[in-house]
């Protein structure tokens, strides 16, 4: 069974930066893609960033490119989202997931809430 925990989130003003962590348990997480997705009230999931288990490949929203950085640390089995100059819009639930023996995201989070004020 895998699990994912989410912690870090919070309310900051606009500018501010917050670092949101994912804790994984299941022995297939270390060799998983991870990522990160966001849900802001009335509006559908989307996606935010996402890094490969073997290469450390990452991949970003062009909403947060220059802002979020994403990073692993397989032996450890979490996730990390560096989020800077942190802006209004960014206000979300945000989650983690994992794809887990496949290429689409198998396994999600319960998320943390997120909160940029002006």
């Amino acid at each position: 069974q895998v699990q994912l925990v989410e912690s870090g989130g919070g309310l900051v003003q606009a500018g501010g930066s917050l670092r949101l962590s994912c804790a994984a348990s299941g022995r297939t997480v270390s060799t998983s893609d991870m990522g990160w997705f966001r849900q802001a009230p009335g509006k559908e999931r989307e996606f935010v960033a996402s890094i490969t288990w073997s290469a450390g490949i990452t991949t970003y929203a062009d909403s947060v490119k220059g802002r979020f950085a994403i990073s692993r640390d397989n032996a450890k089995n979490t996730v990390s989202l560096q989020m800077n100059s942190l802006k209004p819009e960014d206000t979300a639930v945000y989650y983690c997931a994992a794809a887990v023996l496949t290429r689409k995201y198998n396994y999600w989070g319960r998320g943390t809430q997120v909160t940029v004020s002006t």
